[in-house]
């Protein structure tokens, strides 16, 4: 009975201790959030017009879309080459 007793102890450490390990390890792995209305960062090689300014980036298999223009544009980049693929007007607000 003392054994199970030792055992049952030394599980409930190891388990505390791993669980210590796992809180340590996301807190100092994760990456610290971008400041509230920083601009996304585009890939190297991808260039935007002058004053235009990236508000959404989404990568696809090939190309990279970004969102510019106040929401009201979306320019497709090669993502290989950076060359413009195409622009889609989105619209008005």
């Amino acid at each position: 009975m003392r054994f199970l007793k030792v055992l049952t102890g030394a599980l409930a450490g190891t388990m505390i201790l791993g669980l210590i390990a796992i809180v340590g390890l996301l807190v100092t792995r994760m990456p610290a959030p971008a400041p509230a209305g920083a601009p996304p960062a585009l890939p190297p090689g991808i260039g935007l017009p002058a004053g235009d300014r990236a508000e959404a980036v989404t990568f696809g298999s090939g190309w990279v879309a970004v969102v510019t223009g106040g929401g009201r544009r979306i320019e497709v980049f090669d993502s290989a080459s950076g060359a413009p693929l195409g622009t889609f007007d989105i619209g008005t607000r």
